[in-house]
């Protein structure tokens, strides 16, 4: 369904129809609105107690994910000569999405194939949680660039 709203919506884009006026009004609604029952579907599902049981396994993933992932990246981009662009914005960029949590798109797979959705949930919980340290990281980060 993702999917096929993204190509419908990128086709949309690029063809010449017109958008109706009542257009934005509906996605101001139904996007927070599906935002907010996927979060509560998330919430079903989440055993806090998990989160405790595999804090070694969402330890290892977070050194991975807020560390190795966004030196690899940032990397590449600065040998990419993103630094020279636009005053560093499109490194800035790489570096800012490098750095974002498990996201919650990442609990559909072992939902849908019997996997160990119990950790998957406690690694987006864990993930989303260690941004109050990683976002002050990353704004001096970001302003040093």
């Amino acid at each position: 369904m993702a999917l096929s709203s993204i190509i419908i919506g990128g086709l949309l884009n690029f063809s010449d129809v017109d958008r109706p006026e009542f257009y934005a009004t509906i996605i101001a609604v139904l996007v927070p609105l599906m935002a907010a029952l996927l979060l509560t579907s998330i919430g079903l599902a989440l055993r806090f107690r998990r989160v405790r049981d595999d804090l070694r396994e969402c330890t290892a993933l977070s050194i991975i994910k807020f560390i190795f992932i966004p030196i690899l990246a940032t990397s590449l981009a600065y040998m990419m000569g993103y630094a020279k662009i636009d005053d560093g914005l499109p490194l800035k960029v790489v570096m800012i999405l490098s750095c974002m949590p498990v996201a919650f798109t990442a609990l559909i797979p072992p939902s849908i194939y019997d996997l160990d959705l119990d950790l998957a949930n406690s690694c987006w919980f864990f993930t989303t949680a260690l941004l109050v340290m990683v976002l002050p990281i990353l704004l001096v980060l970001i302003k040093w660039v």
